[in-house]
């Protein structure tokens, strides 16, 4: 409600002392945020204050000359708390008004249902409020914002704005799927029907979460963290902010712009207007479906990962770091009779000298002898018992490129050993095999380069 009429005896009791005892003194004056319906009083509107009842949740405020619609009657009204703003004195709310001025008549109706209103202007903020489809809002301010993306991965159009509910949640919405218009008092309404929000704990439960392929999980219970796999965020985006959902994955890229997303049995849903479906199969397993363009349904399986994804990365750069630390601290130098010398820095470059020999049977041609060490490779199960971790020189070429050599190694008290692991080998990121005929170098330590 706009107004307030008082439906409540303690409510009523309130207005009329207010009304009829002359020690009604004013409290101050506010700024009106929320237009009223009768008297039709616009929002922005500077207005003296009476009472506040905490108890109604109300303030008593004065009705202006020019809005009174009975001139020789009430000349007072309540309204709702979180529908005004109160400033003090009557030029501290004329300022206030003038701030506001500019969003006083602005309101929003929710083009989406279930469109969230979050208490940051990011979306991957906690939702404070669910909108129904055509809920109206007031908008009070324009914010800056991280914003929404669209399935191509650009920028939505659209804004963040502090916004406020009737119910008084004050927060923050994307404006991609809300229609903004002006009202200046009297009845609002919106230009499509509104309904009965229904409690859905498990859509709520669903949209909290972040979906990402299933590969990701595996990777976790595996421990074996592929770093520039989990850097794409492979998944699934319901699309709660913009209205189009979106899935995301190494061989297909498909949007579904939706108008609503309904309850398709028991912790079932479809997103109206598509042919998009989920089904949430456990707490952190969700099952996706969709109509192809030959007409055949297709299924894709995500995930809720136990942690954030950039957390994981976090952990499996300081993992990696760890084990260059522990080659780095028993040299930081190798010397071989043979095979040169490998001098290694702090910050995980290298140096090899003397490595001609294994030119071009294990080292390409035309390389510096200079560049970096990633600790991204993993071993098979079978030979984690005897070997330390494997390990990717990116020796650099003359045309400052990065020329990946692979080698499996263990470390030891007198040095380093190292075993070339041909392409052949690997599979994706772990070494599955040795090389029918390896290539082995052993490099004593030598702790002045």
């Amino acid at each position: 409600m706009f107004f307030k009429k008082s439906s409540r005896f303690p409510g009523f009791l309130l207005l009329a002392a207010c009304l009829f005892l002359s020690s009604c003194s004013r409290l101050g004056w506010g700024v009106l945020l929320w237009s009223t319906e009768e008297p039709p009083i616009p929002s922005g509107t500077v207005l003296p204050v009476y009472i506040r009842s905490n108890i109604d949740k109300v303030w008593v405020v004065g009705i202006p000359e020019e809005f009174r619609t009975d001139k020789g009657g009430l000349d007072k009204i309540e309204v709702p708390l979180s529908q005004f703003e109160m400033a003090g004195s009557k030029g501290k709310a004329e300022k206030q008004a003038e701030a506001f001025a500019q969003y006083a008549p602005a309101y929003a109706e929710n083009m989406q249902d279930g469109l969230p209103i979050r208490d940051n202007p990011d979306n991957s903020s906690r939702r404070v409020y669910r909108l129904r489809a055509g809920e109206i809002i007031k908008v009070l301010d324009k914010v800056q914002g991280n914003p929404a993306i669209s399935a191509t991965g650009e920028p939505l159009p659209g804004n963040w704005y502090k916004v406020l509910t009737r119910d008084g949640t004050t927060g923050y919405c994307f404006s991609y799927r809300l229609r903004i218009f002006e009202h200046f008092g009297g009845p609002l309404q919106a230009a499509s029907s509104v309904r009965e929000e229904v409690s859905d704990p498990d859509l709520d439960m669903l949209m909290a979460k972040v979906w990402s392929a299933e590969s990701y999980r595996q990777m976790v219970n595996s421990r074996r963290i592929n770093i520039n796999e989990l850097a794409h965020h492979w998944g699934f985006d319901p699309g709660q902010d913009t209205g189009v959902a979106r899935i995301n994955l190494p061989d297909m890229e498909r949007s579904f712009e939706y108008t609503s997303i309904r309850s398709d049995g028991e912790r079932a849903w479809r997103f109206e207007g598509t042919s998009l479906q989920m089904n949430l199969r456990t707490n952190t397993s969700l099952a996706v479906q969709y109509t192809e363009t030959e007409g055949g349904m297709r299924t894709l399986l995500f995930v809720a990962l136990p942690a954030d994804i950039d957390d994981l990365i976090m952990q499996e750069n300081a993992r990696r770091e760890g084990l260059f630390t522990n080659i780095y601290n028993q040299g930081p130098a190798y010397t071989s009779n043979n095979y040169g010398t490998i001098v290694l820095s702090e910050n995980g470059e290298f140096s090899w000298t003397g490595y001609e020999l294994l030119v071009p049977h294990v080292i390409p041609p035309q390389i510096t002898g200079r560049g970096r060490i990633a600790m991204n490779l993993f071993l098979t199960p079978s030979f984690e018992d005897r070997y330390t971790g494997a390990c990717t020189f990116y020796f650099t070429n003359s045309r400052a490129r990065e020329i990946p050599v692979c080698f499996m190694y263990i470390l030891d008290i007198q040095g380093l050993r190292l075993e070339a692991a041909p392409e052949f080998t690997i599979e994706d990121i772990t070494v599955t095999r040795r090389s029918s005929s390896p290539v082995v170098i052993y490099f004593f330590r030598d702790t002045v380069p």
